[in-house]
């Protein structure tokens, strides 16, 4: 089982802030994470899509597509920010 957090439109489009899901045996990246969770339609198809704008983290360290995913990591999605 993995703990997921949506962070800024994310949890806006998402309606909610986090969930626990349990990974399937393929899933193993999080390239893996982001295409089931797309798989979902709707809003996380949109947001979720190859191209769009959002970033992703595991354990709170910044990581790409093909970062591993075990059991009791934390992923977070977030979109990009900006500061001023």
């Amino acid at each position: 089982m993995i703990t997921l957090l949506y962070f800024a439109r994310l949890r806006e489009a998402f309606g909610m802030a986090s969930e626990r899901i349990v990974l399937s045996a393929d899933t193993r990246t999080l390239e893996g994470v982001r295409t089931m969770l797309a798989a979902r339609g709707g809003a996380w198809a949109h947001e979720l899509t190859a191209g769009r704008a959002f970033r992703a983290a595991v354990n709170q360290s910044i990581a790409s597509g093909d970062t591993p995913i075990k059991d009791g990591d934390e992923v977070a999605f977030f979109p990009p920010v900006t500061g001023g």
